[in-house]
């Protein structure tokens, strides 16, 4: 996800060197140092939330093992992170306490508002520091979407991590503290202090997407009540409700299947749907799986995906028929997918692509066949358009299909819209400009802006009917004047939308999600001209000089791990920039952890984008790795706004830790 350095680092009290710290880092493989104590700074923000209106400090924590998880809610890495705290939750109950920080990247995400949705929506069940003003962010020194923090019952922090793909790590730090100040009487086991709200009471909660059937029903997907739900045309009256409505992955009838926020719903040709045996594909976005839709027989089935999150880069994960590390290509039920968002079949190709919001790219599934393919993306976040090996996504949303057969892509995180070809994965962009850039603004696509677009839809004269869900509005693209404007305003998280009615009489059905409804729109006759500005996420800089850097990126292996080699180098490391021209040399990706890149002093300032990865599996180091043994990813994304002076260190080091 995208992150900011900062220049803030929390306040060392206590320099003595103490006991061997599990989690002190060092470079793979080798031997662990020991560090200073660290008191952690204070946790201050605009509010708590899920104490009981109570205003907590981090003294009202001691005895208690804290972890802070730095988030927020438009990064699908933090959603990740949600459930893989889940587990942690529940087995430490009594001895941890988590507090998800919440630290705004889009405007949107600062009002008081969406942070209460976002924290229903997700169904966060710890306490929430609402840190709109970055201030704990940069006391931390946090630099990344997510990054976690420990710190021990006495109140010293004593690790920090980068990125998704911790849970394994974060259960062996904090049994080592348990042990550890159980022993010293440090530890009070315990109720904590989340206070859970009531639980509210509607008939769709957080719905997500919106199909119509064959028979001319509706039927929504209900993310926050894991079903599905079947309305009539007119969309008032509930029919049928698929799913138990608790969270989980089992097949079986829609009376006791389970989904976990599904999204995406489409209709597959009567011809195919006899064939295969199921009717609709579903998107079940928390589970990484597809699923398959008998509306017949009433039954559900898993039909793509493990159950388990796809990791970039993970050796068992992505060899296929291109190589160890290539692009997936295989038996669908063999592979890990990463949170599909959206569906669509396109007859061109007889095949569904799938919006893989998870690991920003587009796939392509083969109901025929039982077959899966990386369509387009390289697993970067970004907006790179491209041939579908080179072109990169952010978090790809939302599908529709254009009457010429290509497929427009809702691609959130860059508030941008992209036409897709589903044959190649070439990809080109209609609207948007960075993975920075937003606003609400209507003119020329080139200079128009839009706030975290979750769906689309061609209407009937060919324009696209975008759901501009963080501007709270639909937008529309005319592809023939290469305009955007206005149709409606004040909608609340608009996340898809349906065209109703006759062509002289359409109008839009909503999904209005967090006012957990289906909203009818009419067109208006004529649009409306916004412009609000655009803007940009405003992080702060870091310090860097022009002409040469050396970019290096700490890395160390869990304990009962080693570093997966046996296809070489598991580490990886790719740097671009904003502008692409700020960097003269070094730009690419390649194996290891560091690199050193030549900056065009003409700049002033830009963007760094840096991903790492490394690769590791349970075993001993200098030891073999077992057959069956587990793999695990790490990775991170930084996107690193930079201020160039003559006086800026020419070296920027960053830390991806296992734990």
């Amino acid at each position: 996800m995208n992150v900011s350095p900062q220049s803030s680092p929390a306040t060392a009290e206590d320099t003595a060197p103490t006991a061997e710290d599990p989690t002190a880092k060092n470079t793979p493989d080798t031997p662990r140092t020991r560090e200073p104590k660290v008191r952690a700074p204070e946790l201050l923000g605009r509010r708590w939330m899920n104490s009981g209106g109570k205003e907590l400090s981090l003294a009202d924590l001691r005895g208690k093992v804290v972890l802070l998880d730095f988030w927020t809610f438009c990064c699908i890495n933090c959603l990740h992170v949600l459930d893989e705290l889940r587990p942690l939750e529940e087995k430490y109950s009594g001895e941890l306490v988590i507090i998800g920080v919440h630290s705004p990247k889009f405007e949107f995400e600062r009002t008081v508002e969406a942070v209460d949705q976002a924290v229903e929506r997700y169904q966060v069940e710890h306490l929430v520091l609402d840190d709109p003003d970055l201030i704990t962010w940069q006391a931390y020194t946090a630099r990344a979407w997510p990054t976690l923090a420990v710190i021990d019952p006495e109140g010293y922090l004593v690790a920090t991590l980068s990125g998704e793909g911790h849970g394994a790590g974060l259960g062996e730090i904090i049994e080592g503290l348990i042990a550890e100040h159980s022993a010293k009487g440090t530890l009070h086991s315990g109720d904590g202090p989340y206070v859970p709200p009531p639980a509210p009471e509607t008939e769709l909660f957080y719905p997500g997407k919106v199909t119509v059937l064959p028979s001319g029903n509706l039927l929504v997907a209900d993310s926050g009540h894991h079903s599905l739900v079947e309305y009539d045309p007119d969309a008032q009256t509930v029919l049928r409700r698929i799913g138990t409505g608790e969270r989980g992955l089992t097949d079986g009838d829609f009376d006791t299947a389970e989904f976990s926020e599904p999204g995406g719903i489409t209709v597959l040709p009567d011809d195919l749907a006899a064939q295969v045996g199921y009717h609709l594909v579903v998107a079940d976005t928390v589970n990484h799986v597809l699923r398959g839709i008998n509306l017949t027989t009433e039954t559900v089935t898993t039909i793509a995906g493990t159950g388990e999150q796809h990791m970039v880069g993970a050796i068992d994960n992505v060899r296929g028929t291109h190589g160890a590390l290539g692009r997936y290509d295989g038996p669908t039920l063999d592979v890990k997918l990463s949170s599909p968002w959206d569906v669509l079949f396109v007859p061109s190709t007889a095949e569904v692509v799938v919006a893989m919001a998870g690991n920003h790219t587009v796939w392509s599934f083969d109901p025929v066949t039982g077959s899966i393919r990386l369509l387009s993306g390289t697993m970067n976040e970004g907006l790179v358009d491209g041939d579908g090996e080179t072109a990169w996504f952010a978090q790809s949303s939302g599908l529709d299909l254009q009457p010429d057969g290509t497929v427009i892509v809702a691609d959130s995180e860059t508030s941008a819209i992209r036409r897709l070809d589903p044959a190649t994965g070439e990809a080109s962009t209609l609207v948007g400009v960075g993975l920075f850039d937003f606003g609400f603004r209507d003119g020329p696509a080139a200079e128009a802006r839009l706030q975290h677009p979750l769906g689309v839809r061609t209407l009937p004269d060919g324009t696209l009917a975008i759901a501009d869900t963080y501007n709270g509005a639909i937008r529309r693209f005319d592809p023939v004047t290469n305009e955007v404007s206005t149709l409606a305003r004040g909608l609340r998280e608009p996340s898809d939308i349906l065209v109703v009615g006759d062509e002289g009489d359409a109008a839009l059905l909503v999904v209005e999600s967090a006012a957990h409804s289906l909203t009818r729109v009419t067109l208006p006759k004529d649009a409306q001209r916004v412009d609000e500005g655009a803007q940009t996420s405003h992080r702060p800089s870091t310090e860097l000089a022009a002409g040469p850097v050396s970019i290096s990126v700490s890395f160390t292996v869990p304990a009962g791990q080693k570093l997966d080699d046996r296809w070489g180098d598991p580490t990886y490391l790719q740097v671009s920039s904003t502008p692409p021209e700020l960097i003269v040399s070094g730009s690419g990706g390649a194996e290891g952890l560091s690199r050193d890149i030549v900056i065009d002093p003409a700049f002033t300032s830009g963007v760094l984008h840096v991903t790492a990865r490394a690769a590791a599996c349970d075993g001993e180091p200098g030891g073999e790795i077992p057959l069956h043994a587990a793999c695990h990813l790490y990775q991170q994304d930084w996107g690193i706004p930079l201020d160039l002076t003559a006086a800026g260190p020419s070296a920027l080091d960053l830390d991806l830790r296992g734990a």
